[in-house]
């Protein structure tokens, strides 16, 4: 048993550690139950539970892994600028996001569609060769153009 100030105090009886735990007005909290006898400490429980999800919140933080990301490419991409949109699609898949290729076609654009899918195909060909991927859903043909969905193997 360990108590408020953080001190072991020792192996004691479940009686017995109830009833120190009476005597402060505390609670009995179980720290854990794998060790053999199991952890416990004397404090309030309240304050207890809110530490620990405060420590829960504290790991969330700044992780926003699972959302989608979203790379855009333009019908007239230069090839240096499809490897720099690469790079950023790597980063973006190596933090474990699943990540949507789009290219969207405006006016006579939408006439070389064929070409455009090339461009597209250019790109996670990019992406092939630098990381493994899987590809969650086709390049699919949409009014405005072309999209694409692909996360990391």
């Amino acid at each position: 048993m360990i108590d408020e100030k953080g001190q072991n105090q020792g192996i004691f009886s479940l009686e017995e550690a109830l009833k120190m735990a009476k005597e402060k007005n505390l609670d009995l909290i179980q720290v854990t139950e794998k060790a053999d006898p199991p952890v416990c400490k004397l404090g309030n429980y309240g304050k207890f539970i809110y530490s620990l999800q405060k420590k829960e919140r504290r790991g969330r933080e700044g992780k926003k892994v699972g959302e989608l990301r979203v790379v855009r490419i333009g019908f007239n991409i230069s090839p240096h600028d499809l490897e720099t949109k690469a790079k950023q699609a790597e980063r973006f898949l190596k933090e474990g996001c699943p990540l949507r290729l789009e290219m969207i076609l405006r006016g006579r654009e939408k006439a070389l569609a064929d070409f455009g899918k090339e461009k597209i195909e250019k790109l996670i060909e990019i992406l092939n060769q630098r990381i493994p991927l899987k590809i969650e859903r086709e390049i699919k043909k949409e009014p405005r153009g072309f999209t694409v969905i692909i996360k990391k193997q």
